[in-house]
């Protein structure tokens, strides 16, 4: 244990948020998300909903200042009737953790996973709302 750091956050997962650099990308998935066949390094996490995890992460990791949209979301497939309160959650969590209103791009569904194949790691969650997934580019970290 360490102190300041969420107790969401694995031995695993804060070795993989150390070694991530500039612009590197981490995927938080729902639990319907092909996180172990798309994965370069897999972090499990379930059991933890996704906001808490965004929260807890945010605390440590920075957003990529160096571009529009720092964080993407699997955009609803055409058709689809699903509503998405979780984004709203999202907006409010990373804005109180980094000052962003705005910082959403939406990306359709397969493209969404050829870019988590890319991503540096995908994290695994329990999260049970559909199109939870989310992507984080990270950030220059200035302090």
């Amino acid at each position: 244990m360490l102190k300041g750091i969420s107790k969401l956050i694995s031995p695993e997962l804060l070795k993989i948020l150390m070694e991530m650099g500039h612009s590197d990308e981490i995927v938080i998935a729902d639990g319907n998300f092909p996180a172990a066949s798309h994965a370069q390094r897999l972090i499990r996490a379930d059991g933890h909903g996704a906001p808490e995890l965004l929260d807890a992460i945010l605390r440590l990791f920075p957003l990529d200042q160096y571009v529009d949209r720092p964080v993407s979301l699997m955009q609803v497939m055409p058709g689809d009737t699903v509503e998405t309160p979780i984004w709203n959650t999202y907006g409010e969590i990373i804005e109180a953790r980094t000052g962003l209103a705005a910082p959403f791009e939406e990306v359709e569904r397969f493209a969404f996973y050829e870019r988590a194949k890319k991503a540096y790691a995908i994290v695994a969650t329990g999260e049970s709302a559909l199109y939870a997934n989310v992507i984080l580019k990270k950030g220059v970290i200035t302090e």
